[in-house]
């Protein structure tokens, strides 16, 4: 992979070692955290992927998108094609209601940007599922919603408003939003590998579904950090990073106090004077001007809160800094950076179990089920890995496992083919745990065999989810005669 970003050490850029250390040693304590990279004067001064996660692919950003649209709308400003007081029903007058009533009237885009669209909750729920025809209209399903207060004055949290910026650009620019990104953003930072979820008209989802890799993420926060600036162009106008980046609406109260500092336009708050994009289940690029210092992650965390924590517990002692090494610049190689090699955990146990040989081959037929799995086979492949065979619509997946190591394979349990990284043990005679890990996105897939006489016992839960983790806990038999 090429890099895009010098690298340096932590001593010459006035970072004790130690204090970096401790940030990675304690993410890796989180368990489910994918990558991490560390920029300290614009240099990257460590960097490290939790394998089988790896640097070159890019990695699902959810809300993380939400900043990158912000910035789209930013440019747009500059050139004139929007303003933000201009009424949401002006931009999409194809999609607005006949009759749009006071408060939809009176949405402006900075009300999109600030998530004060006055909506009493997100108008994105549903959206995704219940309208997958092309014409069948996002934005006309989305400002079809009542909007019970005032714009501007009550905060919700609502990827329908950022969804609706996307089709302002979309129909003001004529292209999608990654395409008018790429010659004025994305190239000259040298991100390469975006890719973002269109709706079915084509349009960018805006809210979500940019997905791109550690050091491109890295690269943005810094253009963030520079007031906008990149090799001495002005990329992004000054005056929106400032505005963006700062609190422009207050958005709590939160029981984590990360979520309770304010919200720009499509930015966060931190404490100590810091602000992120922020995505789902631990996405984010951290800016914190102070100490001239930004850092991104990747993860598949529930609990946000503790991976920030993490961030200023490392980071906020005095004892992290230390002066600059007064010597010749760095040399810009790969290896100068702190080199950390972290992995992560395969289920602890056995590679093989004394009744494995009995249960090799049969077919377990499973009760019915809302995944339509109607049948399991454990057996071993030509290189000894460990094998399951799910059977779900009268067709064949196979599942293979390595032992103390990730193997790479190809998942299509849920449709298309998925890349996946797996590893299994037995952690008992009769019970097989597995950890399926789907690359480039927070999710993992943790599946448990309980085998017990004829019969077995199937429960398979995700790491994350945006709803219930359990995805299947089911009995089986085993096939006879």
């Amino acid at each position: 992979m090429s890099r895009i970003l010098p690298r340096s050490t932590p001593e010459a850029e006035g970072v004790d070692p130690a204090a970096v250390r401790r940030l990675v040693d304690h993410l890796d304590r989180l368990e489910d955290v994918h990558s991490v990279m560390v920029l300290r004067h614009g240099r990257v001064i460590a960097e490290t992927w939790w394998h089988p996660h790896t640097a070159d692919r890019p990695h699902t950003m959810f809300s993380v998108s939400k900043s990158f649209t912000s910035t789209a709308v930013g440019i747009a400003i500059h050139e004139g094609l929007l303003a933000l007081d201009d009424k949401v029903v002006d931009l999409l007058p194809d999609d607005a209601p006949a009759d749009p009533g006071e408060h939809l009237s009176a949405m402006r885009v900075r009300d999109l940007l600030t998530m004060t669209t006055g909506h009493s909750a997100s108008t994105m729920e549903g959206i995704d599922r219940t309208i997958s025809l092309p014409g069948s209209g996002w934005a006309r399903a989305i400002l079809a919603h009542p909007v019970e207060h005032e714009p501007g004055t009550h905060f919700v949290y609502n990827t329908g408003a950022t969804y609706l910026l996307s089709a302002i650009l979309h129909r003001l620019t004529g292209e999608r939003l990654l395409d008018y990104l790429t010659p004025r953003l994305l190239a000259p930072l040298g991100i390469t590998h975006a890719a973002w979820e269109q709706d079915p008209d084509g349009i960018d989802v805006g809210g979500f579904g940019l997905s791109i890799t550690t050091e491109e993420m890295a690269a943005f926060g810094q253009l963030y950090l520079e007031g906008g600036v990149r090799e001495g162009e002005q990329l992004v106008p000054a005056e929106w990073v400032a505005a963006a980046t700062a609190k422009q609406v207050p958005n709590g109260p939160h029981d984590w106090p990360e979520w309770d500092q304010g919200y720009g336009y499509q930015f966060w708050q931190c404490r100590h004077g810091a602000y992120r994009a922020d995505g789902a289940f631990g996405q984010y690029i951290v800016v914190w001007p102070e100490k001239d210092l930004v850092i991104t992650m990747t993860s598949g965390l529930s609990d946000l809160q503790s991976v920030l924590d993490v961030v200023w517990d490392a980071l906020l002692p005095d004892d992290a800094w230390v002066d600059q090494v007064a010597e010749a610049p760095v040399p810009d190689r790969a290896d100068t950076a702190v080199p950390f090699e972290p992995v992560l955990r395969t289920p602890a146990g056995a590679a093989s179990s004394p009744v494995e040989a009995s249960l090799r081959g049969v077919i377990y037929e499973l009760e019915p089920n809302e995944r339509d799995v109607s049948a399991l086979t454990l057996d071993r492949d030509a290189y000894g890995r460990t094998e399951v065979a799910f059977t779900i619509g009268g067709l064949d997946h196979f599942v293979r496992f390595g032992r103390g190591e990730w193997t790479p394979g190809s998942c299509s349990l849920l449709g298309a083919p998925a890349d996946v990284s797996t590893a299994a043990a037995w952690t008992s005679d009769s019970t097989l745990r597995g950890r399926m890990v789907f690359l480039g996105t927070p999710f993992e897939w943790r599946l448990e065999l309980r085998f017990s006489g004829d019969e077995v016992a199937v429960a398979i839960h995700q790491n994350v989810a945006f709803g219930e983790p359990g995805l299947l806990d089911v009995r089986g038999k085993a096939r006879r005669g």
